[in-house]
Parts: structure tokens; C-alpha cells; sequence
């Protein structure tokens, strides 16, 4: 049996009806629409789904006269959308998607409407990005015909697709909507109904770790956010995009989950950040957030180091890690070639010696090796095309040691930022945290390894999944860091999850 023959989407030619008609319902009618539905959207603000579908169908109209669709299917989506002027007008729809304000009350008041309209086979889901769906469903006669169906904004250009499913909700009616959202051209991925789901839960780190760095003046948010872009390949970076996002909104998800996890310190929110919301200061849409929007506002640039002369005695490389392989055919200097060690020094620059970061401080990594010159490197997606890394040196470190390893990764072609000695740096800190999440998540039943990946990749435009990003970077070096991490600082907050130890132990990978 062929995939599209053992598929159990709805019909195109089956009614949907969208409640709501803000960014989101419409967002959503749209999609619906273009992949052959007919479609009702209903509001109960005067005249909204009017204007919203007006709105639809002007851009249907941009889309054709751009060629991005054709003159054809522009006409037959707008033909297919409809205002619904009551509840009582959606009888006849298959599926019903709510897209109303965010409170639990709201949404459970509409839907015991809507099982007094709708026949028993009509599907009903929320768009909820937050809110229980096992809670929505309590109160209603049939909770098992109730999922969630989580969007991403925009809808129409964002490809994945949350679908949750409630401690009552029906199996067969939760691969009924991953299946519908597959026909609508959508990337779905299926969850259990926890906090933050997938996307909200496994993406805190990003934000939290950051925050945890600039709250411990180990560099400023240009800095950072300059390192997790240049050397980690996110699209954004965290201060960036939580100033995009609205300081009010992030803090409020991660109290949030904070809170529906009964305070794990995992999802601790900022005191930094708690500032920035009592201070009126949320980002873009007031103007200030992390930076400043006003237009004789300047961009902070990250602290980049000067350039430093290379070291005048032969450069030492050992192993193969891929920072070496970039250095050994890039650097023009005299260098012998050293077999790897069992410290994982990877360069011996004049004094200098360099090692990527695992968890500990410099200092502290200084003093456990007897060795007063250690400097590390920050962890990078790829060290070939990276333009910056971040590089932090032990307290004992001497000026001419951090210069001569900085000197030799600028002649390179690396800008080098400093950073002040956090443990674990920017990079690796994060990453190793989003793996972590996403293997408890994984570990807990929440969504499969490769739904982990996709959610994180597709969702938020991650440059890697993180499970895979830990096969890459190896399950023992997320670990370590993890432990590295939870030794410093003493907290719960950094504990390795248990797949994770599973894993190390049994020297397999997450993907495999």
C-alpha cells in the first residue's frame, strides 16, 4: 500500500471551519483553503472575518502576481473562503480549528458550544501554543475527538505543525489531523500534552543560558548573540530575538513553564529579564529592549579582539579535531604535527595552549592540569565556515599565551571575541542544554528523536536538531559539559538527563 493510499486525511473536499480570525485564523483558513477545502471563518468581533478575509485574498492575489501560485489557484482559495455569521453555521464541518484568546475558560466554553452543533464525526482542535488540551477537554461530553493543532506565525510560510494529544483524545483522530496537516503541505509532529509541548519547552535554553552568561558578565548581549550566529549558525541571536519576540511574551512562557513544572530549576526565568518587563522595555515594539530601535539608535558591535602577531617558534597541532583540520590548511607558519593526547589539547601556540571548552572554567582546568597558559575555544556548528569564535583564558593565563593562540586563530581567518571564564562559554552551554531538554523530552514520552529534531529545526529554524547536533559533537561531550556544569555551579538546573547517561554508557547515539 502506497503512502498516499494508507493516509487517513480528510477529504479536500471536507468542510474546515476556523474560529478566530486574527494572525493566526486567518493564517490558518489561508492554508486550508489553498490545499481545496472549503472554508468558514467565524469571529465574534463585528465585521473581523470580513476584513480578514479580505485580506486573504488580497494576498492570494500578491501571491499570483508574483508567480509564486498560479492565477488559477488564487481564484479557486478566495472562492472557497466564506464568512460564517454564527456557530450554528458550521454544522456540516469536518473539522473545526479554534484560534481565540488564550485563556482555558474561553476555549472550554466555546467548544461545549460547538458539541451542540457539530455531528459526532467532526473533529474539533485547538490552536493553543500553551494551554493543557487534556484541561480543555475535561469538560467537554467527548474529549476523545479534541487535539491540538499548533501552529507556527507566519502560518502560511512556516512548515511545522504541533499536534497534541490529550490524555483522552483518540489516536486514530490525532493521525487524522497529522495526516490533514501533511495534505496541507505542513511538516506535523506529534506531542503529548506537557507544558510548552515541544517548541516552547525545548527552546528555554536558548534564552536562559544566554541570559545566565550576561547575568554573569561574561560578555555583552552583541557579543553573544554575535557567537551563537557566526559560530553556532542560529538564524537569530538570543537577545536579538527575544527583543523580536517581545520581552513580555518570552517571560511570560517561561513563568509559564516554569510554574506547570512545579519550579523545576531547569526553567528558572531572569531576574535580568523580569527587569526588562517592569521597565516597560520589551524589545522592538517599544523600542528598547536588549538594544535600542529608535533611528538614531546605534548597532553595539561585539568585542572582537585586535589582531595579535602569530607566535615565532613552530606551531604544535594534535589530533584531528576539526578546528585543527581548518588550522593545519590554513595556517601559512611552520607547525609540527602532534598525535592526539589525553588532555585534548588541540594547539600549543608559543605558551599558549588551546583547548575546546568541556564545562569547566579555564581557571579551573588551569589548576586541575598544573598548567598556567590554558586557553579555550567555544564550541562552533562548523569550525570551516565559521567567521568568529569565542576564546576564554584562565586567570593565570599571561598576556603573551592568550595572544599568541588568538594570533594564530586570526591568521586563520577567525575574529576572536573574548569572553570573560564562564563555565562552559556561550556556544556550548546552549547547545548542550538543548540537547539535554530535548532528550528528557524524548525520555519522557513527550515526542519521538527525529519529531525532537524536526520540531526544533522547522519550528524555530535551529541550524541542527539538537539530538543530532549531540550524535555530531559526541554523546560523551554533552554529557561531560553537563556535569562540568552541574559540579560548578551546584544545582539541580544543569543535572544530565537520564537517556543521555543511557546512552553514554552503552556508547550508542541518539540517531542510528
Amino acid at each position: 500500500m502506497s503512502a498516499a493510499e494508507n493516509t487517513c486525511a480528510l477529504p479536500a473536499t471536507a468542510a474546515v471551519a476556523v474560529i478566530g480570525s486574527g494572525t493566526m485564523g486567518a493564517g490558518i483558513a489561508q492554508v486550508a483553503a489553498m490545499a481545496g477545502h472549503p472554508v468558514q471563518l467565524y469571529d465574534s468581533r463585528e465585521g473581523a472575518a470580513t476584513k480578514a478575509i479580505g485580506e486573504i485574498r488580497a494576498t492570494l492575489d500578491r501571491l499570483a502576481n508574483k508567480g509564486k501560485i498560479s492565477a488559477e489557484q488564487a481564484e479557486g482559495a478566495s472562492e472557497r473562503l466564506a464568512v460564517a455569521g454564527s456557530l450554528q453555521e458550521m454544522r456540516g464541518a469536518r473539522l473545526v480549528v479554534e484560534a481565540i484568546v488564550e485563556q482555558l475558560a474561553a476555549k472550554q466554553e466555546l467548544f461545549g458550544k460547538l458539541e451542540a452543533i457539530v455531528d459526532a464525526q467532526c473533529i474539533l482542535a485547538s490552536n493553543t501554543s500553551s494551554i493543557s488540551i487534556t484541561h480543555i477537554a475535561a469538560t467537554l461530553r467527548h474529549p476523545e475527538r479534541l487535539v491540538g493543532m499548533h501552529f507556527f506565525n507566519p502560518v502560511p510560510q512556516m512548515a511545522l505543525v504541533e499536534i497534541i494529544r490529550g490524555l483522552a483524545s483518540d489516536g486514530a483522530v490525532a493521525r487524522c489531523v497529522q495526516d490533514t496537516a501533511r495534505a496541507w503541505g505542513k511538516m506535523p509532529v506529534l506531542a503529548s500534552s506537557t507544558p510548552g509541548f515541544i517548541v516552547n519547552r525545548l527552546a528555554r535554553p536558548y534564552y536562559a543560558e544566554a541570559l545566565r552568561v550576561l547575568n554573569e558578565c561574561g560578555a555583552q548581549p552583541a557579543t553573544i548573540d554575535a557567537l551563537l550566529r557566526e559560530a553556532g549558525g542560529f538564524r537569530m541571536g538570543p537577545f536579538e530575538l527575544m527583543d523580536l519576540i517581545g520581552h513580555d511574551v518570552n517571560f511570560a512562557v517561561t513563568q509559564s513553564v516554569f510554574q506547570a513544572y512545579f519550579n523545576d530549576p531547569r526553567f528558572t526565568p531572569s531576574l535580568i529579564q523580569q527587569e526588562l518587563v517592569h521597565a516597560g522595555y520589551l524589545g522592538r515594539k517599544t523600542g528598547r529592549g536588549f538594544y535600542r530601535y529608535d533611528a538614531a539608535a546605534d548597532t553595539p558591535a561585539p568585542a572582537t579582539e585586535p589582531v595579535f602577531d602569530v607566535p615565532t617558534v613552530p606551531l604544535q597541532l594534535f589530533g584531528t579535531h576539526p578546528l585543527v583540520e581548518v588550522v593545519r590548511a590554513r595556517y601559512k607558519g611552520r607547525v609540527e604535527y602532534c598525535a592526539p593526547r589525553a588532555d585534548n589539547l588541540l594547539l600549543k601556540g608559543g605558551p599558549g595552549r588551546l583547548y575546546v571548552t568541556e564545562g569547566r572554567t579555564a581557571t579551573q582546568q588551569s589548576y586541575d592540569y598544573n598548567m598556567p597558559d590554558v586557553v579555550l575555544v567555544d564550541l562552533a556548528l562548523d569550525y570551516a565556515k565559521a567567521p568568529r569564535l569565542g576564546l576564554a583564558r584562565a586567570d593565570q593565563c599571561r598576556d603573551r599565551a592568550y595572544q599568541a593562540v588568538a594570533g594564530v586563530l586570526q591568521s586563520c581567518g577567525f575574529a576572536i571575541s573574548p569572553l570573560q571564564d564562564v563555565p562552559g562559554m556561550a556556544v556550548m552551554r546552549t547547545v548542550c542544554m538543548l540537547v539535554n531538554e530535548a532528550a528528557d523530552a524524548v525520555n519522557q514520552g513527550v515526542c519521538s528523536r527525529s519529531d525532537a529534531d524536526m520540531a526544533m529545526q522547522k519550528g524555530v529554524n535551529y541550524p541542527r536538531g539538537p539530538l543530532a547536533w549531540a550524535d555530531a559533537i559526541g554523546i560523551d561531550t554533552v554529557a561531560n559539559v553537563l556535569r562540568q556544569l552541574s559540579v560548578t555551579y551546584g544545582e539541580d538546573r544543569y543535572r544530565v538527563s537520564p537517556l543521555l547517561q543511557r546512552l553514554q554508557a552503552s556508547g550508542r547515539k541518539f540517531h542510528e
